[in-house]
């Protein structure tokens, strides 16, 4: 039998008040307020936290605080990334992110979603969709990126849009 973590992972409709789940997003919160209350995002000990936190991250990455996510292990973050203030990152499913990626203060990437049925909705099941950025990618200040969207290389996103559908490589979205 699959479990609701499994299910969520995948995309699948699952119980978000899930005992397991609910331990993994507690253990999330407690990394991400140790890495938070931190005063150096760079030091050894930041670096340390985040690596427990993630599913991967690459070499010579920035990401200031504060930062906050569901899980932490669905998030793989590539080489020469840098992260600015107040970054949230709803990762039920998987979050990718290529290499030498900006991201501006208040960035939210949302793979979380909920059904459109209200009945189904209201019974406390959860949905969701991976978000890939990909390599080169400069998501501006204030943008917000909904469950599965594919952001293409090398891509620019204007500050406060909403991305709701993919993006191709090479271009400037504003929204």
């Amino acid at each position: 039998m699959d479990t609701e973590k499994a299910k969520m992972i995948r995309g699948d409709l699952f119980i978000a008040a899930d005992s397991t789940l609910a331990e993994d997003r507690r253990s999330a919160r407690e990394l991400t307020k140790q890495f938070n209350d931190m005063t150096q995002s760079e030091s050894p000990e930041a670096k340390a936290v985040m690596k427990q936190l993630l599913g991967a991250i690459g070499e010579d990455c920035l990401i200031e605080m504060p930062f906050r996510c569901d899980y932490g292990y669905n998030i793989r973050i590539g080489d020469n990334v840098q992260m600015n203030f107040n970054c949230v990152f709803l990762d039920g499913c998987p979050i990718t992110i290529g290499n030498r990626v900006f991201l501006a203060p208040n960035v939210q990437l949302y793979t979380a979603s909920h059904p459109l049925d209200p009945e189904v909705r209201s019974s406390g099941l959860g949905i969701g969709k991976p978000i890939t950025i990909e390599d080169d990618v400069w998501l501006c200040g204030n943008v917000v990126v909904v469950p599965g969207v594919t952001i293409g290389r090398g891509a620019v996103i204007g500050a406060g849009s909403v991305v709701t559908k993919d993006v191709p490589p090479m271009c400037v979205y504003a929204r």
